[in-house]
């Protein structure tokens, strides 16, 4: 990605994003991409370098807490609500009045929040192997773990390790055996390996890696972890902590219930038969259930976790396809 093509803005809040910017060419609607953990803006490379040669605008912005953004303490700072308001802010900046959502992990978290906060500046939400999210005021981490352990079969808790005093550090210190396992050749090694707390955290004290997946570059490797060590672990780490703790309750609780739904937009689910943590058939059935009737869209491709990288081929079809099928047909 054309450093070049980046951008720095203090938002109406004080705080500072880095963030990736072409503007659309003629009618292309502009796509805003929004990565999760433990990624940043290059995580969309392949997205960018697609999308630009056809015309459309782009905003992709490093996350709070990751890249070249702002990395606060507070947890406060990290509230959906704080966050969605400072994307609006680009692309009120870039002159951007209406634009497509796209999330991934933990970015199909902030998509959702925008259908919730933002509705009337997006023609479509896609979500890729993490689905929509309703507003959850009354989420209790102990007890959807629980329950995602009855429906799958085995035990979901490294949220337990990642919000530990001095994870960070831990992870920092073993980099190599921590992407080795974010990112592994075979996904399946997540379920013994990354999904419960103690084997992860002893994967990594114990420095074992593992091969890295075909999809991935050595180059590639070093680069993410070059911009994801600069900036360090802490503060990714903290949109963890705000989920566990009452601060994402509690900035959920004034969404009003008929804002639940998805808008009726267009929108897309584009689900991993091979995550097994955000495991596909549950977040197809919560998405099925509150996106648009008539305008919704699942696609169910054979791809871990990262889709974007993996796939990227029929990731860039598919959105492309939806995109001028359905979201400028609307």
């Amino acid at each position: 990605m054309d450093p070049s093509s980046y951008k720095d803005l203090q938002t109406s809040r004080g705080v500072k994003y880095h963030y990736f910017y072409s503007p659309a060419q003629s009618s292309k609607p502009t796509l805003l991409f929004l990565h999760g953990f433990p990624s940043n803006s290059y995580d969309w490379r392949h997205q960018v370098a697609f999308f630009k040669d056809r015309g459309y605008g782009l905003v992709v912005p490093d996350m709070l807490g990751y890249g070249g953004t702002d990395k606060p303490t507070d947890l406060e700072e990290y509230k959906a609500s704080l966050i969605c308001k400072d994307l609006v802010d680009i692309l009120d900046t870039e002159k951007v009045e209406k634009a497509v959502a796209i999330g991934h992990d933990w970015g199909s978290i902030i998509a959702s929040r925008l259908a919730s906060y933002h509705a009337d500046r997006f023609i479509g939400y896609a979500f890729l192997a993490v689905g929509y999210a309703p507003p959850s005021p009354d989420f209790d981490y102990k007890k959807v773990m629980a329950m995602l352990k009855q429906a799958i079969g085995y035990e979901i808790s490294y949220w337990d390790f990642f919000t530990e005093e001095g994870a960070d550090k831990v992870i920092e210190e073993h980099i190599d055996s921590f992407y080795s396992i974010l990112y592994p050749q075979d996904p399946k090694s997540w379920v013994m390996h990354l999904a419960p707390a103690g084997p992860l955290k002893a994967w990594l004290l114990a420095d074992t890696t593992g091969p890295l997946p075909g999809y991935i570059t050595e180059e590639e490797k070093n680069t993410h972890m070059s911009i994801l060590l600069k900036g360090g672990l802490a503060a990714p780490l903290n949109w963890y902590k705000v989920m566990i703790s009452t601060v994402g309750r509690d900035d959920d609780k004034d969404i009003p219930l008929t804002l639940y739904p998805l808008p009726r937009v267009p929108a897309l689910l584009i689900g991993c038969t091979k995550d097994y943590i955000c495991v596909f058939p549950m977040h197809k059935m919560a998405f099925e259930k509150l996106a648009p009737e008539g305008l919704s869209k699942v696609v169910e491709l054979d791809a871990d976790h990262w889709v974007m990288l993996s796939h990227r081929e029929q990731v860039n079809k598919e959105l492309e396809e939806w995109i001028e099928q359905s979201v400028l047909k609307a």
